[in-house]
């Protein structure tokens, strides 16, 4: 029996959870709880992976539910836009980069300093894109510079 802290399910208010639609859930849960140092909560049906304080819900596609009857779930494909993506902060984000690396993670670029942060980005086995930064300027009022209009 799965520990009633171990899932998304509060006992009062409310929790904020991450739901990915995915080709393969096997190959996604073993990611996010890799790279990120999860704890597989439920396998399948849906996978639940915690991560820290929050949860990543996977599931393959489908069609539209009696819940939500004009929705159609697909993993991103190869060149979609992207208008929304992970965003995780970390205390040490060398220590991370180096680590994520070491176990397969692929990374669009090394941590580039952007003022008010390090940061750098990753995409998961779907083509999600998942943001890695650590504060660094922000904690001492310094933030990015603004982009040209």
């Amino acid at each position: 029996m799965t520990d009633h802290d171990d899932m998304p399910a509060p006992r009062h208010g409310l929790v904020v959870t991450h739901f990915l639609t995915v080709r393969d859930v096997a190959v996604s849960r073993k990611f996010y709880a890799d790279i990120f140092g999860g704890q597989v909560v439920l396998e399948e049906n849906p996978a639940i992976v915690r991560i820290a304080n929050s949860w990543i819900i996977m599931n393959p596609g489908g069609g539209p539910t009696p819940d939500k009857p004009d929705v159609v779930l697909t993993p991103p494909e190869p060149g979609d836009p992207v208008s929304a993506f992970l965003n995780v902060r970390v205390a040490d984000i060398a220590a991370f980069y180096a680590d994520a690396r070491a176990k397969g993670g692929h990374f669009l670029t090394e941590p580039i300093d952007r003022k008010a942060e390090l940061r750098c980005y990753l995409r998961d086995p779907d083509g999600y894109l998942i943001e890695i930064g650590q504060a660094t300027g922000m904690l001492h009022g310094v933030f990015a510079d603004r982009p040209a209009t």
